[in-house]
């Protein structure tokens, strides 16, 4: 008998212990679990399974095993050397997004663009290159394996938050976080990934100093402000004694009327149209802002986290202001030779950057760390990345303006984890180079 013939003859065997262990009995028990299995499924919620919302028009690939995802610390350090990550273009990436609007619950609905029925998508499919290296893409388990164990503060306005629920949509792949949040306020709220012990927290603080409303209409109708300059915003200031990494923000709310105080007494307004008080530029009181709220973290006697400055998103208005019909309609980015910084969106950029600087070296000298997170370019560059009419329902009963100060998810906003991804591990770096006590890996 050949081989072959062999081989056949074993098979057989093998088929017929099979067929006489398959009794009529283990074969009504079997339909049973497989019958039992697929009402399960079918009696629980869409949302438990979140990758079956993935549309395969989208490109999205299968989790990979986190251990593709090591980076050379050597390169990561001559890119710190060698290459700004915060100078380059817009550059086509056709395998993005790595998530949709059905598959993260955290999109607020003013920015879920493509829910209420914006008609392009090829403002979800870009990457920012930098001149002179590669800016790697966001990597979750990667990310995840560097904040294990700490925990993150976003300071600031509603372009912060947004920062926040991109970065909980892009750690999607990897783990829901919990809701651990100490109160029922959406601007102060807390989420928590339990398999890597690290918290996200909000704390809503547009003008990040002391400031409350005085009138809910004022000249513009977007409410008048009194900003108290030299006095801290204790629903931050206070709370973020214990947190690795805060990232503060601010901007646009300096664009509406406000009153100006220091040591309790008004010292000038911006577009308050009060009687016998002197109007001084918004970036007055822009300026005065950011020196408090540095130094309120300068102050803090046990800090030892990395504060980091996100810098200012410009908006994208055309043919109008926000209140006067304005829009952003476009549905490409721009290329940096066809626009540029200017204008107000300028001296507030530069406002940031000398406070900034002040800080850092007043902080060095208390063994502070500041870091400078700079998406203005980048950010000026994308006037196709907002939700403009595409935060509502066409036909809904609500009184919106067109937003192009926010920006939709998936959209451009995504990039900054890209970002920050890279900023903490060259906070590794300089760890591992005896520079900084922090960030150790293990």
């Amino acid at each position: 008998m050949n081989s072959f013939s062999k081989n056949m003859k074993i098979q057989d065997t093998e088929l017929l212990s099979w067929k006489q262990l398959i009794t009529p009995k283990l074969t009504l028990l079997i339909s049973l679990l497989i019958l039992s299995i697929l009402i399960l499924i079918t009696l629980s919620p869409i949302s438990y399974y979140p990758l079956f919302g993935y549309s395969s028009l989208l490109n999205i690939e299968s989790k990979p095993h986190p251990h593709e995802y090591e980076y050379d610390e050597s390169q990561a350090s001559e890119y710190n050397n060698k290459c700004d990550i915060f100078r380059g273009e817009w550059v086509p990436n056709p395998e993005a997004p790595y998530y949709t609007n059905e598959t993260c619950w955290a999109i607020h609905e003013h920015q879920n663009c493509i829910k209420y029925g914006r008609p392009d998508s090829q403002f979800m499919k870009w990457r920012w290159k930098p001149y002179q290296c590669e800016l790697p893409l966001f990597n979750p388990w990667h990310f995840l394996d560097i904040v294990k164990g700490k925990s993150m503060a976003f300071v600031g306005d509603s372009v912060g938050r947004n920062q926040m629920q991109s970065m909980i949509c892009l750690l999607s792949r990897v783990e829901w976080p919990i809701d651990v949040s100490e109160k029922s306020d959406f601007n102060f709220m807390r989420w928590k990934y339990p398999t890597y012990n690290f918290t996200l927290a909000t704390f809503w603080s547009p003008h990040l100093i002391k400031a409350q409303e005085r009138d809910s209409n004022g000249p513009t109708n977007t409410g008048l402000f009194n900003l108290y300059l030299d006095e801290f915003d204790d629903n931050w200031s206070t709370q973020i004694q214990d947190f690795d990494f805060v990232i503060l923000n601010g901007g646009q709310w300096f664009f509406r009327p406000m009153v100006f105080y220091e040591k309790q007494q008004i010292v000038g307004c911006h577009y308050c149209l009060l009687e016998n008080v002197t109007d001084l530029n918004m970036t007055y009181g822009y300026r005065m802002a950011f020196r408090a709220a540095f130094r309120s973290i300068n102050r803090l006697e046990n800090f030892k986290g990395v504060t980091f400055l996100r810098t200012f998103a410009p908006s994208h208005f055309e043919n109008g202001l926000w209140n006067q019909g304005g829009n952003c309609l476009r549905t490409r980015p721009f290329r940096s030779n066809e626009t540029q910084l200017e204008g107000s969106f300028l001296e507030l950029y530069r406002i940031q950057l000398e406070e900034f600087k002040i800080a850092e070296e007043e902080g060095r000298d208390k063994g502070l760390r500041f870091r400078l997170f700079d998406i203005t370019q980048s950010m000026l560059l994308r006037p196709d990345g907002h939700p403009s009419r595409y935060g509502h329902w066409p036909n809904e009963n609500v009184t919106l303006y067109n937003d192009c100060v926010h920006w939709c998810l998936p959209g451009p906003i995504d990039t900054w984890s890209d970002f920050l991804l890279h900023l903490l591990k060259m906070e590794g770096v300089r760890s591992n180079h005896g520079q900084s006590p922090y960030l150790q890996r293990d």
